[in-house]
């Protein structure tokens, strides 16, 4: 156990270095000086009293006592101030760095399948919620070390004081007794925050409730369905099944430890003063040096309490410190020996899928089963298929989200495996269904697709009008630079169907930058048949225009009969395939659904009319 406690307090010290050389050595220095000055102004103090009682009158060395014990307490004032501020700007360099290995984590290296699996979702939860400012973060941990310092320093200089007053056996008893006390504080912490770690999945699912109840997402449909009470009712539930255990572990886990470490301390506490009040009995300790002890003895019992600014900072801020390292640890996010570092190349005749098989987990129904598709370059591919056919799936893999369970991705012929999944990530353009809201102006919305281009409104507007957004930006009060959400001073909400066009704008500067291929994975689902017609042929006629490499992902088979290609994927396999006429003439899957989706389409606008 000992070993145990003292490699988590290494691997803090070994984060202190992120802050800075100067900005810690300062830190350690205040906290040393700030250490040493209870003892010095308990020593001086005592001193000029006992000079003073003595008659000495005021001669030179009373007044130089006063001067250290005024010195003393100035300087710790003084001092004061920079305490807090210091161990602020440490905690912000070191959280900085541990912001930036967490991003490094969900951002490039951990694989999707652990971003979305649940097995890792209580760990990611406690690794993210330092940064949120829910828990004490990694760099109050280590800010707080040298408050530590400071706390231990008090201790040395007490117990010597002590020792000087009481002789060696006074020191041991008072170093023995606050350190016992100091460990089982320490301990009963530990086990505490074992507990509280053991409750993460509680604490998730209240801040689920918590934040679609405060969150502004899920208002309308809140208040539409009269949810208020059920949801207060849920929250109150789920908060109370996390706090009981916690409440009945935490009286558990200190009421018996608080009862052993006070008995411990008054045991303790009477040893010292019996050991001075013998000393002064046998004449062997005087005024002035029972006094020290006294005071001395004093400020070691101050270690039988918790420190509210390191002790909850050290322990919880070091258990997100560690939930972070078994993130980085966990097997999935090591280093694959066949993973490619090659920069991908530009496609230049077809990308195929050889075969290719993928589960979202081992134990899982495979989502594609040897899936063979080519996709050629130059030319609009439509992917239509059922709900569950695996289409989005097929994105995914094809943007290297996720990497194939068996079979491979090619790209003219070389194994797409061979090349970093980064750079070729840069190839591809992807507009999902899900796509993001970005509340930011209409420039960001559409120039992240090309973040390494250098702004420029002309490029921008461009983008803007080939993808058919051009009336919408015209719309808006301040052009390009209008926030695109109500939350902000001057911002403007869009439509559905607004949002798709600047999510197609944000792909098409994408291949503007760089891309060579263009994926469209059902990103007009919100709209009605002729919107979602309307759209696909603008997009087609562009993609034409430009000799673009796309990839049109559907279930609406009649809005992608203008594709060069048309692949019918069903239970992960490539069903059919051809353009529109020849699958029509085949009269298989395609026309099936075809004729079905249009056979409704025609009802719909029969009905539409005879209301009319």
């Amino acid at each position: 156990m000992v070993r145990r406690r003292a490699g988590r307090w290494i691997d803090l010290a070994r984060l202190l270095p992120r802050a800075g050389t100067s900005l810690v050595a300062a830190s350690l220095l205040v906290n040393t000086v700030l250490g040493l000055l209870p003892g010095v102004f308990v020593l001086a103090a005592s001193v000029l009293l006992d000079r003073a009682a003595g008659g000495a009158g005021l001669t030179g060395e009373v007044y130089g006592w006063l001067a250290v014990v005024v010195g003393a307490f100035a300087l710790q004032h003084a001092l004061a101030p920079f305490q807090p501020a210091l161990t602020e700007a440490v905690s912000r360099r070191v959280d900085g760095h541990c912001i930036g290995r967490l991003l490094d984590v969900t951002l490039r290296r951990a694989p999707f399948g652990v971003l979305e699996d649940s097995a890792h979702e209580d760990l990611l939860a406690d690794a993210r919620a330092a940064f949120a400012r829910t828990v004490p973060t990694p760099g109050e941990a280590a800010a707080a070390l040298p408050l530590l310092l400071a706390r231990y320093l008090q201790l040395t200089f007490a117990v010597a004081l002590v020792g000087y007053a009481a002789g060696p056996a006074g020191a041991a008893v008072t170093a023995v007794t606050a350190l016992a006390i100091r460990f089982g504080v320490r301990g009963t912490l530990g086990r505490y925050a074992a507990l509280w770690d053991s409750l993460a999945g509680h604490r998730r699912r209240t801040g689920y409730i918590r934040q679609l109840a405060t969150g502004t997402g899920a208002a309308k449909e809140i208040r539409l369905l009269g949810l208020m009470p059920w949801l207060s009712a849920r929250f109150g539930r789920d908060t109370m099944d996390g706090l009981h255990p916690l409440w009945a572990g935490s009286r558990r886990l200190q009421f018996w430890p608080f009862v052993a470490l006070a008995a411990a301390g008054f045991v303790g506490g009477t040893a010292v003063f019996a050991l001075l009040a013998h000393g002064t009995v046998q004449g062997r300790t005087d005024l002035f040096a029972l006094g020290i002890g006294l005071q001395a003895a004093l400020v070691t019992m101050r270690f039988g309490v918790a420190f509210p600014e390191c002790d909850t900072q050290t322990q919880f801020g070091l258990e997100s410190f560690h939930a972070l390292e078994r993130l980085e640890a966990l097997e999935e996010l090591k280093p694959r020996p066949a993973a490619g570092t090659e920069p991908a190349p530009r496609p230049a005749h077809s990308i195929r899928f050889e075969d290719v098989a993928f589960s979202y987990r081992p134990d899982a129904p495979p989502v594609l089963d040897g899936l063979d598709l080519e996709i050629p370059v130059g030319a609009c591919t439509a992917i239509v298929g059922l709900n569950g056919a695996g289409k989005t799936t097929l994105v995914k893999l094809l943007a290297r989200l996720y990497e194939p369970t068996s079979g491979r991705i090619t790209v003219d012929g070389a194994d797409l495996a061979a090349h970093s999944p980064e750079s070729w990530q840069r190839r591809i353009a992807v507009v999902f269904q899900d796509f993001l809201r970005y509340e930011l102006p209409a420039a960001d919305n559409i120039g992240l697709g090309a973040p390494h281009l250098a702004p420029d409104e002309a490029v921008l507007l461009d983008a803007a009008r080939r993808a058919g957004a051009g009336a919408v930006v015209d719309r808006l009060p301040d052009g390009l630079r209008t926030p695109l959400s109500r939350r902000y001073p001057g911002g403007h909400d869009l439509s559905g169907g607004q949002w798709q066009r600047i999510a197609l704008a944000r792909a098409l500067l994408a291949v503007e930058g760089g891309a060579s291929l263009l994926v469209l994975d059902e990103p007009t689902a919100q709209l009605d048949v002729r919107g979602e017609v309307a759209f696909f042929d603008e997009f087609l006629a562009e993609a034409g225009s430009r000799g673009i490499t796309s990839l049109i992902i559907s279930h609406r088979f009649s809005t992608v009969r203008r594709a060069d290609r048309i692949v019918v994927v069903e239970h992960g396999r490539v069903l059919e395939q051809g353009d529109h006429k020849s699958l029509m003439r085949a009269d298989g899957r395609y026309a099936g659904l075809f004729r079905l989706q249009a056979q409704r389409f025609e009802d719909d606008n029969t009905t539409a009319g005879s209301r009319s």
